[in-house]
């Protein structure tokens, strides 16, 4: 009986704290393999407990409390390590600092 009830309690911790974590992609700008370390870096930085760019696509996919992060604060960490999101944009300081193979081509404002 007790190994029943202890199993039911860890059952339902379990699927409490998957439940918790939120999963979202986001549009971000790169190239190579070194702007997958540092988006991925910079996301997880700013709480996400997974995150994953897909350098083809061109998406971010990360997983995080909502408690504790958002995908604002996400994408505004990724954006300040110099690479454009879909809802922000990296400071000219920011992109001129990415080393050369990182420098993706950006949109033109206006």
């Amino acid at each position: 009986m007790k190994n029943i009830f202890l199993t039911l309690c860890f059952s339902f911790l379990s699927v409490f704290i998957l439940n918790a974590q939120t999963t979202q992609k986001i549009k971000v700008s790169g190239n190579c393999g070194m702007c997958k370390g540092h988006i991925e870096k910079a996301a997880k930085e700013a709480g996400a407990a997974k995150a994953e760019w897909d350098k083809v696509a061109k998406v971010l996919s990360v997983t995080f409390d909502a408690a504790k992060t958002s995908t604002d604060k996400i994408e505004e960490a990724v954006a300040a390590a110099g690479y454009d999101t879909e809802n922000k944009e990296a400071s000219t300081e920011a992109y001129k600092k990415l080393d050369e193979c990182c420098q993706y081509k950006r949109k033109k404002k206006g």
